[in-house]
């Protein structure tokens, strides 16, 4: 017998290839006959997976694998690909959220700054918009705290909008994940994202990395 908490496997309908579910999607048939992305693996009846990327979803639909996976007439609706996106982000950034409301995260770059100094962190949020200036700062805060090796990753990838949002705050350019539950929800749910935008083969330590932000 398989040990109890041995991850479950699925074979992708585009690659063929058998994944662990964490690096697929899952997709379930409505009664109407539509193709539902399924992210939480909750929907009733019969579903498909495909490997967690942007390629292979579109691939998917592209070349009509859902009706032959599902034996069925499958409707997929018109940019498939990008609602998986846009669904995927939209988890990422309800993540920071409940980050938020947990106490896990602070924001401001003196308060931030000044987290990054003594505080245990998950990991550093540094707006896509932010100016190189203010980001090579937090980069070298990093660097004098940490060295080179152990850095906390680095997210990059949200708007200072979208973190305004998220956070119910103005205008956020930089913010601290500190060392919580939620806050190694929002690192997961970020790397779904970039996996998903960028490819399902990224390695853990390419996602959110500090090169992703200006050097001195």
């Amino acid at each position: 017998m398989p040990p109890k908490n041995e991850p479950k496997e699925r074979r992708c309908i585009v690659t063929r290839r058998t994944r662990i579910t964490e690096d697929l999607l899952r997709f379930a048939l409505a009664p109407d006959g539509s193709v539902v992305p399924d992210l939480k693996a909750r929907l009733p009846g019969r579903g498909v997976w495909v490997t967690a990327d942007r390629a292979s979803v579109a691939e998917a639909e592209k070349k009509r694998l859902f009706g032959r996976a599902f034996k069925a007439e499958a409707h997929v609706e018109p940019g498939l690909a990008d609602r998986v996106e846009r669904l995927i982000e939209t988890a990422a950034l309800s993540s920071l959220s409940m980050a938020r409301k947990a106490g896990s995260i602070v924001t401001g770059f003196a308060k931030v700054e000044a987290a990054i100094g003594k505080e245990a962190l998950t990991a550093l949020v540094i707006a896509a918009d932010a100016a190189d200036d203010g980001a090579r700062k937090m980069m070298a805060a990093l660097r004098r705290r940490f060295g080179d090796t152990g850095t906390p990753p680095v997210i990059r990838v949200f708007g200072s909008d979208q973190l305004g949002l998220a956070l119910g705050r103005a205008n956020v350019i930089h913010a601290a994940l500190l060392e919580a539950r939620a806050s190694e929800a929002v690192v997961r749910r970020v790397r779904d994202l970039t996996r998903y935008r960028d490819g399902a083969d990224r390695t853990e330590d390419e996602i959110g990395s500090p090169q992703a932000a200006p050097q001195d």
